[in-house]
């Protein structure tokens, strides 16, 4: 039985990885690779945090080895991914840790440990300490809320924790929680954000007209969310207090 799910633990690691160097280059630019967040995120919750590490490692590898990818793509991405997992097991399974994981792990640590990396190794001129953070911090954003909608409906429909005893893995019940409704819908944003620089880029859009509408859906949806988070709790206090 044991023997099984580590067979099955193998599978599920190989399609991620597969799928991380095939999605990797939508919407990446040098500094920032939303879809690498989004399959960190879902190897730390589905598989743990050394599984996430060895994840994001070969994924590194095989973009540098097949794609010219700088070492970006390991220093962008292991630290996310390690810490993402970490956070997850800490919380007893609260998926925004894992996201908060990713976004700390990569747009802050990854960020300042790419530095020196890039500068000395790599030998970029032109760059600061702090010269990462703004794009890997909107690249963590971006592709950690697609993953947290994502793995949201999971765990709403009891499918998260299904997949993770399959696994042979932890298995937590993230119950929803008006905190967590907000949150998907401000994800709604990062998904729209996507679609809409994926089309623009597949029809030749215009690059103004299409940057405004991505970046209006994002601020669009995260206002929503607000207003939702602030109404459902107004109206939960005000129960409260007629009782």
């Amino acid at each position: 039985m044991k023997g099984s799910k580590n067979l099955i633990k193998m599978v599920v690691l190989s399609m991620l990885i597969a799928l991380g160097v095939v999605i990797s280059p939508i919407l990446r630019v040098e500094g920032m690779c939303p879809m690498a967040h989004l399959i960190n995120i879902v190897c730390s919750v589905l598989l743990g945090p050394w599984y996430s590490l060895l994840c994001a490692t070969l994924i590194g590898i095989i973009r540098m080895a097949f794609m010219g990818i700088p070492p970006l793509a390991l220093t962008g991405a292991v630290f996310g991914a390690f810490l993402s997992g970490v956070l997850y097991r800490v919380s007893k399974g609260k998926i925004i840790c894992a996201v908060l994981g990713e976004i700390i792990g990569t747009g802050i640590i990854g960020a300042v440990v790419s530095y020196p990396v890039m500068r000395f190794i790599w030998g970029r001129d032109g760059l600061g300490w702090v010269f990462y953070i703004p794009s890997f911090v909107a690249g963590t954003l971006i592709g950690g809320s697609i993953a947290y909608f994502f793995l949201r409906k999971l765990a709403d429909t009891g499918n998260l924790t299904k997949m993770q005893k399959m696994l042979g893995s932890p298995a937590f019940a993230d119950n929803s929680s008006i905190l967590s409704s907000s949150l998907t819908i401000a994800a709604f944003g990062a998904i729209a954000f996507v679609v809409i620089e994926v089309v623009s880029g597949m029809f030749k859009l215009s690059t103004k007209v299409t940057q405004y509408a991505a970046y209006g859906s994002l601020i669009a949806f995260a206002c929503i969310a607000l207003i939702y988070f602030i109404i459902k709790k107004l109206g939960g206090n005000k129960v409260a207090a007629d009782k």
